[in-house]
């Protein structure tokens, strides 16, 4: 009856296995770079003031033009005939100001002799003044008839590169549709897209470096002109244009290497010595204000505790360690969402694993202790994941 009562205790927690990694220096293997290309600074799309139909292109793709230059022709038959019709009209009112003129001049002459009362020659000064008007009308007609007529021919603006051609003769297009692409001589861009992490480390004015594909030695200052403000809603990334300086420039459309200043590692520290760590053994402790920490092996008690170190880059899958760490530590790989700090562990050993050769080689490796699994437990597995680290 007394067992019965008392309270059941609490099953202990099961041991947990993890997977350690020796701290080691190791190479810094590659540099934050983005593929880009070059692109005009003032990119225009041409298209007709008026609608019809094409009926001739005078420029193919990849041509210089001058300004001024036509690049297509619309049938401008209809616009020719509707400049003809104003021409009549401005001869008619030309006629009738004229004729009204005529007879205010005879009328004044009259009314001077007092042969017309003031009333009547009122009306033929208003007359004159009426057909001096429908003649300014008419004047206005015809050169907005011209206007559409002479807009039948497309004509370049400035001097530059035809890169598009969007419609073709024989093709009927609305006023305004885009037939033709000049990309404007002068200023080039380098124009890339970075993820969405990385949009806050590029600024206005920012220095980037830049290297054609064609010459990978030659290097290319540019300054960061314009960030885009909102995502592509297909790639969910942002476009960074950023203006060459320089006059020897690479070609419109060339593949070139772009380097943001002070993202990531220079290509230049690429091979240089470093602490690296696998990203599976990073945790992040922003509620206890530690920021970014691992769990440190402690061989002598089988226990962990945290480590706040700080990430200076990312190198692949692999992050770079600034400070908190020194070689020959060892730091738990796998499994570190699930531990506590002061908590007993053991070493994950694989048995299907073959057991090391011996070798001269003086690289570093990662080093496993070599114990017995931990004992699995109905009501927990251990937290097992892929081993990295140098």
């Amino acid at each position: 009856m007394l067992s019965a009562c008392s309270k059941k205790e609490a099953a202990p927690e099961p041991v947990r296995a993890v997977k350690l990694v020796t701290v080691g220096e190791g190479q810094i293997e590659s540099a934050q770079e983005y593929s880009g290309d070059v692109r005009a600074r003032v990119e225009s799309r041409l298209g007709f003031r008026v609608a019809g139909k094409i009926t001739r292109r005078e420029v193919e793709l990849g041509q210089h033009v001058k300004a001024g230059q036509v690049l297509a022709r619309l049938d401008a038959r209809d616009y020719q005939l509707s400049a003809d019709a104003a021409r009549a009209q401005l001869a008619s009112a030309t006629t009738q100001r004229d004729l009204a003129d005529a007879n205010a001049k005879r009328f004044r002459t009259l009314r001077a002799q007092n042969f017309i009362s003031a009333a009547e020659m009122e009306r033929y000064e208003a007359n004159l003044k009426a057909a001096q008007a429908s003649l300014d009308q008419a004047r206005a007609q015809l050169s907005s008839q011209s206007n559409q007529e002479n807009y039948t021919q497309l004509l370049a603006d400035a001097d530059g590169v035809v890169t598009s051609v969007e419609a073709e003769p024989g093709q009927v297009v609305a006023a305004g549709t885009p037939v033709v692409r000049i990309a404007q001589d002068g200023a080039r861009d380098a124009v890339f897209s970075v993820p969405e992490d990385r949009r806050s480390a590029i600024k206005p004015g920012q220095g980037v470096k830049v290297r054609p594909w064609s010459d990978e030695s030659r290097v290319i200052n540019a300054l960061v002109r314009e960030v885009a403000a909102s995502a592509d809603p297909a790639t969910r990334t942002y476009v960074v244009k950023a203006a060459l300086q320089g006059t020897d420039l690479p070609a419109l459309g060339a593949t070139v290497h772009v380097m943001p200043e002070g993202m990531g590692v220079s290509r230049e520290a690429v091979g240089s010595q470093v602490i690296k760590l696998p990203t599976t053994a990073l945790r992040q402790e922003g509620g206890n204000g530690q920021g970014t920490a691992v769990w440190l092996y402690d061989a002598a008690s089988s226990s962990v505790k945290l480590q706040p170190v700080q990430i200076a880059s990312a190198d692949g899958n692999e992050a770079v360690i600034a400070s908190g760490l020194q070689p020959g530590m060892q730091v738990v790989a796998t499994g570190a969402h699930v531990l506590t700090p002061g908590q007993k562990v053991t070493v994950y050993r694989d048995k299907y694993a073959k057991p090391p050769q011996n070798s001269g080689s003086n690289q570093s490796r990662t080093q496993v202790d070599k114990t017995q699994n931990a004992p699995e437990s109905g009501a927990s597995r251990p937290a097992v994941a892929a081993e990295a680290g140098k």
